[in-house]
């Protein structure tokens, strides 16, 4: 069988846009170390399609950071693939038209193209839609056969759904290891709830569990090539099921390793759940609660579920935290029913939560979401094509009751009393506080 080479193209990195928020809030520690982070994390996406590539083809994975950096004469490869969100894909159609121009065959998925195929493909030999698995053998064989499509795409009725059971693992012993400090591992894909602004997997797949024997199959080739690794669940809602949850908890526990994930608030409900993250060594939990207004939650999902959540914000973050499990709260600025007193509200609220981190972000219509749609039509969308200042971070819509300067400009406020030296050394102390909790439980406890 003829040998081939695959290139695998991973657009890291986040550029905001707007300069001033960049000068006077994102040069703040408190949030370069979180940025840093996730600017370093590998493509899992496309680790995954690399376990699904047959052995007569020779794998490279590489990252573009800044395109100043790079020089693109190197890439000699049969395929190219690449992967990126709408922040960076702007520049991922610079490199794969660069490549196209010298005959190199060009492949872009993620989450941007599977929402905008038509546009992908004026930059692309072949394009793939939703979930890779599905598709990528056939797209594989159809390129060795001469017979490459435009489209590939498992929304397509005639592709069988991909089920979480038939995962293989990463090819992570692709990666220079050196240069991360964390690897990402995948539970879960989807998510029950319905935001409208959520631009996650969920717009690719409905919420699926991964069988537990796949993840302790993915967790020890981790720690074949990494003793002593921190994990980061690529999750939208971990524990959205929480009798499935349990039992991730309780694998995790057998192994010593420090980890992150994201989920809903709901976690809260569930004491033995708690226990179980405690004793699985979970570092830290990442919470949507989106507003510290309950009436900024209206309709943001379909139930009303996270408004009628919100009474209980405080007194949820206190026992999570009480079982050593620090809790970084997670707020949207610029939802129709903020006004300027929003960001005064979630001043306070941060204070009073006694959160051990915080993350604030601009409300972001991303591409293919609910919220994009209802703005478009709307007429509210500064620009038709914004992908650029999809970071969540740069105003790229007409706010309802501001400005959109207003917003950027207040947002900017905030943001630097939020990740100020101070506030960020008090978050840090609180943190320390839950691994010491969590560290000092009783064996009763455990």
């Amino acid at each position: 069988m003829k040998q081939r080479t695959l290139l695998l193209l991973a657009m890291s990195g986040v550029r905001v846009q707007n300069a001033a928020l960049l000068e006077a809030g994102l040069t703040l520690p408190g949030f370069v170390e979180r940025s840093r982070v996730i600017a370093s994390l590998p493509s899992l996406g496309l680790l995954t399609l690399a376990a699904w590539t047959p052995e007569n083809w020779h794998i490279e994975y590489r990252e573009v950071d800044d395109l100043d950096d790079h020089n693109f004469d190197d890439f000699d490869f049969d395929l190219v693939a690449i992967s990126s969100l709408s922040a960076r894909v702007l520049d991922a159609y610079t490199i794969a038209d660069a490549l196209r121009a010298r005959g190199v065959t060009v492949v872009i998925g993620g989450l941007h193209a599977s929402a905008l195929p038509q546009e992908a493909a004026l930059h692309a030999d072949a394009v793939v839609c939703g979930e890779g698995e599905s598709v990528w053998p056939q797209l594989l064989r159809d390129f060795e056969n001469h017979q490459l499509q435009p489209l590939y795409s498992s929304f397509d009725s005639s592709h069988k759904k991909f089920r979480l059971c038939d995962s293989r693992t990463p090819r992570f012993d692709l990666l220079d290891i050196a240069k991360y400090n964390r690897l990402t591992l995948q539970t879960t894909r989807g998510c029950p709830l319905d935001c409208e602004f959520c631009g996650a997997s969920r717009l690719i797949s409905s919420y699926k569990k991964k069988p537990l024997e796949n993840i302790r199959r993915e967790i020890k080739l981790i720690l074949s090539i990494w003793p002593r690794p921190f994990l980061e669940l690529a999750d939208d809602n971990t524990f959205a099921d929480k009798r499935w949850a349990r039992e991730l908890a309780q694998l995790l526990s057998e192994y010593s390793i420090p980890w992150f994930t994201e989920t809903d608030i709901s976690v809260a409900d569930d004491d033995e759940l708690l226990r179980l993250l405690a004793q699985s060594n979970c570092a830290q939990l990442l919470i949507g609660f989106e507003s510290s207004t309950r009436s900024s939650l209206q309709s943001i999902d379909g139930r009303n579920w996270k408004r009628d959540r919100h009474a209980k914000y405080l007194d949820d973050i206190a026992k999570i935290q009480s079982y050593g499990i620090a809790v970084n709260g997670c707020f949207i600025l610029g939802f129709d029913a903020d006004d300027v007193g929003v960001f005064d509200r979630t001043r306070e609220f941060v204070s009073q939560s006694d959160l051990s981190d915080v993350q604030i972000t601009v409300l972001t219509p991303f591409p293919g979401t609910a919220l994009q749609h209802r703005l478009k039509h709307e007429n509210r969308l500064l620009k038709s094509v914004y992908w650029n200042q999809c970071t969540l971070f740069d105003v790229t819509f007409q706010p309802a009751q501001m400005s959109a300067q207003l917003l950027e400009s207040e947002f900017g406020n905030l943001m630097h009393d939020i990740y100020a030296d101070e506030a960020v050394a008090r978050r840090k102390s609180r943190f320390r506080e839950c691994v010491r909790a969590r560290r000092g439980l009783t064996p009763s406890q455990k």
